[in-house]
């Protein structure tokens, strides 16, 4: 059976969710949540994503994410794999950690209530899952957006963007009257909240409205009658590269033909490849293609030493 297309496009906003291999634990401590989360910090970073809400439970996760580009599947590509290869270094082992295809349901973020609905959802998933006591606040669950939301804008993760969801909360200022009614408003939703409300969030491919639906099913159709598309995309994830590549040869005064002219060890090079790792999705043989520097396994060697070098001097 062949795959259901994944929807992409500027803007579009998902709710993700994965769960473990064989429903197995994709964090075994609060070690391994952060690790999760760094990476996502660097997944955003890459690809400008947007976070308006995440989860993480035992064995699966949940995010809330808006992508300014089309680019969903490179990012992910990029951050489960990277967290799977952390994961399995940390614990020595082999093989897959996330079950199959992860879920991305499209979400209407340009009709008021459907990205509250769904972060709503998100934040609630203790809840659900009866990891909290009736009696305990949500705030009682560290490994979820719910807490930064009440922090200060100053002390939260930049990659997190609050201000969507606060409007549609009816929230106007991020202060602290703002952050205290975001608390009232989520916990009053806790004890009114049903199971049979979230169906359509379970089951469904997207939230949203009638029309929302329609220009979906436009969009999917349109892609069945183009088989360029995924070229299309790819490109559009290129371009950032490309840009990066001609701004840091505009700042060392190269022209393009000077890549072949210098070593492929270059030290330049490589600090041009560390930016393209830091920065982009592309991987590793894009990279050393674009830049002249052999195979990709001699760039993954290169930053690999070039990190080194960094934490000595650091220390």
């Amino acid at each position: 059976m062949a795959r259901k297309v994944r929807v992409e496009y500027p803007g579009a906003i998902y709710h993700v969710m994965n769960r473990g291999d064989r429903r197995e634990d994709i964090f075994h401590d609060d070690e391994d949540r952060q690790r999760f989360l760094d990476t996502l910090a660097e997944a955003c970073e890459k690809t400008g994503w947007q976070v308006h809400t995440y989860c993480l439970m035992r064995n699966h996760f949940h995010l809330v994410v808006e992508t300014p580009r089309p680019n969903l599947v490179a990012g992910m590509k990029w951050f489960l794999g990277t967290y799977t290869s952390r994961f399995n270094r940390r614990y020595r082992q082999f093989g897959h950690l996330f079950s199959g295809r992860y879920k991305a349901l499209m979400v209407d973020g340009d009709s008021d209530g459907y990205l509250r609905t769904v972060c709503e959802y998100v934040h609630l998933n203790p809840v659900r899952a009866k990891l909290l006591r009736p009696d305990q606040k949500l705030r009682t669950y560290q490994w979820s957006s719910y807490v930064e939301y009440l922090k200060k804008p100053k002390q939260r993760v930049q990659w997190l963007r609050v201000d969507r969801l606060l409007g549609e909360m009816g929230i106007a200022r991020d202060g602290a009257a703002g952050r205290r009614e975001f608390e009232r408003q989520l916990e009053l939703r806790r004890r009114q909240s049903k199971p049979q409300q979230w169906m359509k969030l379970r089951r469904g491919w997207c939230l949203g409205s009638e029309a929302f639906r329609e220009r979906l099913l436009t969009h999917i159709a349109q892609h069945a009658r183009d088989s360029h598309r995924g070229e299309e995309v790819r490109e559009s994830d290129e371009q950032k590269a490309r840009r990066i590549i001609a701004e840091e040869l505009h700042r060392l005064g190269w022209r393009p033909a000077d890549l072949q002219r210098y070593r492929k060890g270059d030290s330049r090079k490589v600090k041009i490849a560390h930016r393209l790792r830091t920065q982009t999705t592309m991987t590793l043989n894009w990279i050393a293609e674009e830049l002249k520097m052999g195979a990709g396994t001699y760039v993954s060697n290169r930053l690999y030493h070039l990190r080194g070098n960094c934490v000595n001097t650091r220390d």
